[in-house]
């Protein structure tokens, strides 16, 4: 039994006590401060610096970026608390704009480090310790770098341009309400309220709640769209015309620092795996008595049962008891997470939806942000961000540069916790209906985390061509609509507000080509996993060297120390061959 703990909202005073707090304040001016102290070290940037001076110059730049950090977490952090709070719009806007102010100060020294020879590059970086990798990653920038005037023109507009189109399309959906007659009344729902019943037993209420969802959507589709088609065009402007990359999805794949072929390799084998969820699909339409799954249907439990519920308690619980399995130090972590009053776990109107883990900074606890509905789905998003969370602090004792892991290795500690808490479930679970009933959750949530993910991730590379060659807002729906009739063949049937879901996908707007970071983390789960519980203890000194590693090496080398390699197609297959392998377990329970 941990300590207790209710739903609430986080505290983040171990940053600020407040954004008018004279702590902020003085936070401002002393980076400001830090800032002309760097500017005045740019003479001595030269091919003569020796290793001692250079290293001095980047330290203080890590105490500049660490500075910076607080700032803006403070004022991202509260802006998620309520995207309809004006004084919490207003500090974001304007923390972007004094950061990207004091950034384009200090650009020279990337451009200086960028631009320098090769030689004196690799002495420098040799006797840079930890600072290796980030330093080597940055050189990899170097063909896509402009002039030091262009990059700080980039920079001003960035703040003005795609930032605060991402704030406007926020403040647009967050304050969306949905009302659907939930047991003869009308309910008026947040999102995230109102997607607990995408798992409801009744199908009248599941295709109830979808087509509310997509009226809303489609109802600002229009408006949606063209922030997505502004978005989409900047990313070009930008990174395809003026940095020159190959393609849109080519920026992604260098700030992960994975190998566009990899990439493509994983994206696929995934297409070639529909039919894995397409039996799936076929084999749940069994289960509900009916000929063909709707779209409506796809997370519908297999057998009408009263809908579970748990306590915020009993959630944390069961997380931490997993966790604990596996290895106190991580349940330690998570808790400390918990207890340090840094989760937001309470439903608001306003909030933001969904669910994240926020590290600001190496040396505090990281902030998680949580819907808790209660639901089964509740405890596994609370296991999944804690993840994040104990992934962050493992790698803590790495610089500010280099303890953030890459977005796909960033999946792995969120998947892995996530199957920690389902194997604990499982091992704990007498009941075959109930083991059933899991199982099918599970093959739900690789879908969810998989096959809908990389698809979205398709959609992306499509659309990003298509608004190039002046494609319209219905020529995007219509082609999302072929994508979802690609992934789900002929098991699932879709109806036509689907065709508004990609206006409603927050990272299509704020990360593009976040997406495929999903799929790669779960797959790369799959296979540890099943090394796991091959080879017991054993195998978890290596798995926590992963996390402990952060982002102090590229992802490939982290993983190939493992035996892992990301370029190979066998290697993304295994992993299907794990979800096969749970599909053919369900087609040979016998239907009730």
């Amino acid at each position: 039994m941990t300590a207790a703990y209710k739903q609430e909202r986080w505290s983040l005073n171990a940053l600020f006590p407040g954004h008018e707090s004279p702590e902020y304040a003085d936070a401002m001016k002393k980076l400001e401060g830090s800032i002309e102290s760097f500017e005045k070290l740019r003479p001595e940037l030269d091919l003569e610096i020796d290793e001692k001076d250079f290293l001095k110059i980047v330290t203080e730049l890590e105490e500049i970026t660490k500075q910076s950090n607080r700032l803006y977490g403070f004022a991202g952090l509260w802006f998620t608390e309520d995207t309809q709070d004006q004084d919490a719009q207003a500090l974001q806007a304007r923390i972007e704009q004094f950061l990207v102010g004091l950034q384009n100060k200090t650009l020279f020294f990337s451009l200086w480090w960028k631009e320098l020879d090769q030689a004196t590059a690799d002495q420098l970086m040799a006797a840079s310790g930890d600072l290796k990798y980030w330093l080597e990653e940055m050189r990899h920038y170097t063909p896509h770098t402009l002039t030091e005037p262009e990059e700080k023109i980039l920079n001003i507009k960035n703040v003005t341009g795609f930032s605060a189109l991402i704030t406007l399309y926020d403040s647009i959906t967050n304050r969306y309400s949905f009302k659907v007659d939930i047991d003869g009344e009308e309910k008026d729902l947040t999102r995230g309220e109102l997607m607990v019943y995408a798992r409801h037993h009744d199908p009248k209420l599941r295709s109830a709640i979808y087509q509310e969802l997509y009226k809303v959507y489609a109802d600002d589709g229009p408006i949606l769209g063209q922030i997505y088609q502004t978005v989409a065009r900047d990313w070009a402007n930008e990174n395809i015309d003026l940095r020159k990359y190959n393609n849109p999805i080519s920026v992604r794949n260098l700030r992960n620092d994975v190998p566009d072929k990899a990439v493509d390799v994983l994206l696929d084998v995934c297409q070639k795996n529909a039919p894995v969820f397409q039996r799936f699909f076929d084999l749940k339409a069994r289960w509900l008595k009916t000929e063909q799954l709707r779209r409506y249907d796809i997370y519908a439990p297999v057998v009408a049962q009263a809908d579970k519920t748990y306590t915020f308690q009993e959630g944390v619980d069961m997380v931490l008891d997993a966790f604990q399995t596996f290895d106190p130090r991580v349940a330690q972590l998570a808790e400390k997470i918990i207890a340090d009053g840094h989760v937001d776990s309470e439903v608001r109107k306003g909030k933001r939806g969904g669910a994240f883990c926020w590290s600001v900074d190496k040396d505090l606890s990281p902030w998680v942000l949580l819907n808790f509905q209660g639901t089964a789905d509740s405890v596994a998003t609370m296991a999944h961000e804690l993840g994040h969370g104990i992934h962050a602090l493992l790698a803590a004792d790495h610089s500010v540069f280099t303890y953030h892991s890459s977005l796909p290795l960033a999946e792995n500690a969120s998947t892995f916790g996530e199957m920690l808490l389902i194997d604990k479930l499982l091992s704990e679970e007498k009941d075959p209906a109930v083991r059933r009933d899991i199982l099918f959750k599970q093959v739900d949530d690789a879908y969810a985390t998989i096959m809908r993910q990389s698809f979205f991730a398709l959609f992306e590379r499509e659309a990003h061509k298509m608004i190039k060659d002046g494609a319209i807002i219905d020529d995007l729906s219509e082609m999302y609509m072929e994508n979802l009739k690609k992934q789900f063949g002929k098991a699932v049937s879709i109806s036509d507000e689907f065709r508004w879901e990609w206006v409603s996908i927050p990272h299509f707007y704020h990360t593009p080509f976040y997406v495929y970071a999903y799929a790669f983390g779960q797959l790369l789960v799959l296979s540890l996993y099943q090394r796991y519980q091959k080879e017991g203890d054993s195998f978890k000194p290596g798995y926590i060297k992963i996390l402990e590693a952060g982002g102090s090496k590229a992802p490939a080398a982290i993983l190939a120390e493992s035996g892992i390699d990301i370029a190979s197609q066998d290697f993304w297959q295994g992993g299907f061959d794990v979800i096969g392998g749970m599909v053919k377990e369900l087609e040979d329970l016998p239907i009730e």
